[in-house]
């Protein structure tokens, strides 16, 4: 293939317009830059949400659960179903309520997680995430209690502290509906580093939380453990099929604004970042489109020696295909370091500037996450290479179209 041998010659060849090699530099520059940026952004994005998803799954079940009217009665039975599943690691029932607490003047709302403290430590990282206290702590019949950290904050409590409980299930008096009131012994403090739970979840023992909401030996539901937690979506399908009288939901459901959230925003950086490789690529034009021009004698040489146009449109495709190439490898290459090692770049950057780029004092997350997925990179240097090749089209046609004996009339 000649087009092949003069395609890559016309490429490494230095050109007599130095302009020319510097705009066709910049093009190439301008390409690796965009394909390292969309993929080092795209991967802090991905660590980012993965940062949160296991901080949401330290507290949640990665499938849960529960019965019609938040009722089950024989949640043996049901694990037992629930554990043929081969993705199944373990379980653990709970009950599920909301109460208002109070210490003094101060109230708050939280919801009430009734939990058996030997099964829960199985479904999640509930018992890494004590600060204070211990999980087995929770005692039937001792009426202990676990708070998220700014819960307790909130409420001025510590260990060993008492808060007053008060719950929508109320006494039919004489006089009229009366709440139901209870005095819980702080047992424990998580810190889950997620608000919601932080400042929303108080747990106490199961039994105890039974008697409070008066659900007899019935629960909420039953929450799961699975080997993968990928898998979730698949193994809450199996679970509603086999059995549908239940209601299995997976993490994903029991947070889907956030995660819809993220999706959008990933998918929208993508393409605003894209645009950027697009202009980059593109570029690729006006190089060419000069390259045609300083080449016009070549070309018609070319042409009165028997070239076809289609073999001069070759020529010109293989030049700026291979500068899109060196420009999204460069950009691939650089993207996927960047990425790999911003645990090392990010400090190094804090350390020249004399400041903090993630805050303790203001973000949960005070280090910047980095995650490569090779879907993306895979799919960046896809769009990369093929926004390359379209930009070589025109003036590779152009090519095709001169005329010998003009390119040739002032030679």
């Amino acid at each position: 293939m000649y087009e092949l041998l003069i395609g890559l010659r016309y490429t490494r060849a230095s050109r007599r317009n130095g302009f020319i090699s510097f705009i066709s530099l910049i093009s190439v520059v301008g390409i690796a830059l965009g394909v390292a940026a969309l993929i080092i952004v795209l991967s802090v994005m991905n660590g980012f949400q993965a940062e949160v998803r296991n901080r949401i799954l330290g507290m949640a079940a990665h499938v849960q659960i529960s019965g019609v009217g938040n009722q089950l009665q024989d949640w043996q039975t049901t694990a037992t179903i629930a554990k043929k599943n081969p993705h199944v690691l373990a379980t653990a029932p709970y009950v599920l309520g909301q109460g208002l607490l109070i210490n003094g003047s101060q109230v708050k709302g939280a919801l009430v997680r009734g939990i058996d403290p030997q099964q829960e430590s199985k479904v999640n990282e509930v018992a890494g995430k004590l600060v204070a206290g211990e999980l087995h702590s929770l005692r039937s019949g001792e009426f202990g209690i676990i708070l998220g950290i700014s819960l307790a904050n909130e409420l001025s409590v510590r260990l060993g502290d008492r808060v007053t409980m008060i719950t929508p299930q109320g006494q039919v008096t004489p006089a009229g509906l009366i709440p139901r009131m209870k005095q819980f012994t702080v047992a424990g403090i998580f810190k889950a580093d997620y608000a919601p739970y932080d400042i929303g979840l108080a747990m106490v023992d199961i039994k105890d939380a039974q008697t409070l909401f008066r659900t007899g030996s019935a629960v909420s539901g039953v929450r799961l453990k699975l080997d993968d937690l990928n898998l979730a979506r698949r193994v809450s399908r199996e679970i509603n099929q086999e059995m549908p009288e239940l209601i299995a939901s997976d993490w994903s459901q029991e947070n889907p604004t956030y995660f819809r959230a993220v999706e959008i925003e990933k998918r929208m950086m993508f393409i605003i970042l894209t645009l950027i490789v697009a202009v980059a690529a593109f570029n690729l034009v006006s190089t060419l489109v000069m390259v045609v021009t300083d080449k016009q004698a070549d070309i018609a040489i070319l042409r009165t020696l028997g070239a076809s146009p289609f073999s001069i449109m070759k020529i010109f495709v293989i030049q700026g295909a291979l500068s899109g190439v060196i420009g999204t490898g460069s950009g691939v290459l650089a993207g996927v370091l960047v990425s790999k090692n911003l645990d090392v770049i990010v400090p190094f950057i804090e350390r020249i500037l004399g400041t903090t780029i993630l805050s303790p004092d203001i973000y949960l997350i005070s280090e910047l996450p980095s995650r490569v997925l090779w879907s993306d990179v895979s799919s960046i240097g896809g769009i990369s290479l093929l926004l390359a090749l379209l930009a070589t089209l025109y003036p590779s046609w152009r090519a095709s179209r001169v005329n010998p004996a003009e390119a040739l009339r002032y030679e």
